[in-house]
Order: C-alpha cells, then sequence, then structure tokens
C-alpha cells in the first residue's frame, strides 16, 4: 500500500543520533510531523528538529507510553513508529561482561518490543512501525556476536508481527542496512571495532528508509541500499 507522509503523525525513537537526525529531517520535508523521543536530554534540546520531545530510555515502557500519548496529545494521534536506536559492542562472547550483555539485549530489542506495545493501541488502519535492524541479522559477525544476535531476533520478531497485524492493515517494516558512517562504531560499549570498509551516507540510508514507509514496504534488506 502507497503511503503519503504529509501530515503523518510519528514517533521518532533515537532521534538525537546521526541516522535518526537524516531521518527526521525526511520526515519535516514530507510534511510529517514528529515526536522526537531519546534518552540524553542536552542533546534532545539542541536538535535542530521541530516537535515536541520525550526524554527517556527506549526500554522503559513508561517512557515508551509518555511519547505515544505525547503523539496523542500534542499532534492529535499517531500514524507512525520508527526506531532508530542502537549500540554495539565489540570482542568475544566470554570477554563481554553481563552489563554490557543486558545493555545490548535491552536497547536493541527489549526496547523496539516495548515501544511497539505501547504504540499498537494508538496506531489506527494504515499505521506503520518501522525498526532499524542490521545487516548483521542476515549475516552474523565473530567479535560480534550477541549484538548480531540482537539484531536477528529483531528481525525474525518483526517478520512474525507483520503478520499477526496484516489484518489490522499495519506495516511492519524491518530495514537492515550496511555498514553506515554514523559513528555508532567508534562508540562501542566495549571493544575496538574490526577494519571496516567505508560506510554508506546517513542521508543514503535515511532516503531509503523513507522510500520504504512510502512504498508500503515490509522487508529491505542490506542488499536493497
Amino acid at each position: 500500500m502507497k503511503r503519503n507522509l504529509k501530515g503523518a503523525r510519528v514517533v521518532l525513537a533515537g532521534a538525537t543520533g546521526v541516522l535518526g537526525r537524516e531521518i527526521g529531517f525526511g520526515l519535516i520535508d514530507a510534511g510529517a510531523s514528529l515526536v522526537l523521543f531519546a534518552r540524553d536530554s542536552d542533546r534532545l534540546d539542541a536538535l535542530d528538529l521541530p516537535g515536541p520531545r520525550v526524554v527517556g530510555d527506549v526500554a522503559d515502557g513508561e517512557a515508551c507510553r509518555q511519547a505515544v500519548d505525547t503523539a496523542r496529545s500534542s499532534l492529535g494521534g499517531l500514524d507512525g513508529v520508527i526506531n532508530a536506536t542502537g549500540v554495539v559492542a565489540f570482542g568475544d562472547l566470554e570477554t563481554l561482561s553481563d552489563a554490557v550483555l543486558d545493555e545490548l539485549l535491552s536497547t536493541n530489542l527489549i526496547g523496539p518490543v516495548r515501544l511497539t506495545r505501547a504504540a499498537l493501541p494508538a496506531l489506527a488502519e494504515g499505521g506503520f512501525i518501522a525498526h532499524l535492524s542490521a545487516v548483521v541479522a542476515e549475516r552474523p559477525m565473530p567479535g560480534m556476536a550477541f549484538y548480531s544476535a540482537t539484531k536477528a531476533a529483531l528481525t525474525a520478531l518483526d517478520q512474525a508481527l507483520a503478520k499477526e497485524l496484516r489484518r489490522r492493515g499495519i506495516d511492519v517494516i524491518d530495514l537492515r542496512p550496511p555498514h553506515t558512517e554514523t559513528g555508532l562504531a567508534q562508540r562501542p560499549l566495549c571493544g575496538v571495532a574490526p577494519k571496516l570498509p567505508p560506510g554508506l551516507s546517513p542521508r543514503r540510508v535515511a532516503d531509503r528508509v523513507l522510500r520504504a514507509i512510502e512504498d508500503g514496504e515490509r522487508e529491505v534488506p542490506s542488499a536493497a541500499f
């Protein structure tokens, strides 16, 4: 189903990230209205995008509900959710601390689940949920085993949820971009990134995300970027 983003009311989680910000600019250019959701209050205050702000962690169910409630109260409803949050860690599995494992799981999987559950009662027919997974969901990498596992789990969730929500007319879009120059690899929870080839530009990835939403795609594998 083709979708016009003009007038769409969207919760953008991870709005202060490099990719989230680019997606936000694309949404504004398309005529959408945003609720900007991120956990760093200073960066959120400084963000050069219009829209009400919600400070909170995507893994916090109450913060997710607040973001959805803000869309209802400030924008008049909710048409879509885009989750552009994510963290990464490098190193063999046995070297990762419990705290790192917990953060990878909560941000990359539990957070998207909680945001989705909060949004579903507010989304009407024609709504959408878009999750930024990653190429490692298709090709798990050594030295990134648990990170790969969290992204693969998110992709599995999206594929099953798309079938659950089909009768309600809600699209679930799983996006698996290759390495992108967001700086995330330089800010790992632990470890050092392996030598990586030049990544895609965040603008190119953001444009592809928006095209997938507008075209009603359910899946955008890494090769489609």
